[in-house]
């Protein structure tokens, strides 16, 4: 069912999301602690049951005031939509996550202004070590991007480099410890963190139309490793609610 859910516009067989339960997806919704990408609720909602592209294909029909006219004249429908982009019947469907991320990425995600963030205070509560960000591999710079990076630090830089972060990460935490416990305000204990690498958690809501464009800059192999980990898990969950929408911008952006 996942692949042809992939290639659905290629012409596997008759769309299936009108049909089928949208129902069984409301386990999707479910708390997932530890998890750095949660969905917590959409648009339509599964109890309803109407599927979020059946909720597209109908708000393009009320131009004419018409709904939902079965499963091929739907697919069609929502297939030249896509195609000759009028993307605003897909503002109609809303996601909302529950995101932790370090700032390193929020740096770059917050540049989409399309998305609405309610952000976790540093003000408010207080961080500890396991909300640090521990960078998997150290990247060279790219020869041919100012912003990009290309390849891998050698076995023993690593090894430096991985010394020399958990030196600073340990460093960091013990001073903003220290400056609580000699009664500092958090606002101001937090000078002590290691800024781009601490994670913060937000409630980040955005509609179908907008989260495409999003994904089709994060997913591009040009885009920095970390925002792109996150953009290819919320693509995993928006090709659960939307399959062939996602088949069609798995297409459009070439990813494998």
């Amino acid at each position: 069912m996942l692949a042809c859910r992939r290639v659905k516009l290629r012409g596997c067989g008759p769309s299936f999301f009108f049909t089928m339960e949208y129902k069984h997806l409301i386990k999707e919704l479910e708390p997932k602690p530890g998890e750095y990408v949660q969905l917590i609720d959409v648009m339509p909602h599964p109890s309803t049951n109407v599927w979020p592209e059946t909720a597209v294909v109908n708000a393009a029909r009320v131009s004419y005031l018409g709904e939902s006219k079965g499963e091929e004249a739907d697919l069609k429908l929502l297939k030249y939509l896509l195609k000759h982009r009028h993307t605003s019947p897909f503002e109609h469907v809303i996601f909302k996550f529950r995101i932790t991320a370090p700032v390193v990425v929020w740096w770059q995600w917050v540049r989409h202004r399309t998305w609405s963030f309610n952000f976790q205070s540093g003000r408010y509560v207080e961080f500890d070590e396991t909300q640090v960000w521990d960078p998997m591999f150290w990247r060279l710079q790219s020869k041919s991007s100012k912003q990009g990076s290309d390849g891998y630090v050698d076995d023993e830089t690593e090894q430096e480099l991985n010394q020399l972060w958990d030196d600073a990460q340990q460093a960091a935490m013990r001073n903003y410890r220290f400056a609580l416990d000699k009664e500092v305000a958090k606002e101001q204990a937090r000078l002590f963190l290691p800024g781009f690498a601490m994670m913060y958690q937000a409630i980040c809501t955005i509609d179908a139309h907008n989260l495409m464009h999003f994904l089709d800059l994060r997913m591009q192999k040009d885009a920095q490793y970390e925002i792109r980990m996150y953009a290819n898990e919320i693509f995993e969950i928006f090709n659960k609610f939307m399959p062939n929408t996602a088949a069609w911008l798995r297409e459009s952006i070439a990813l494998p």
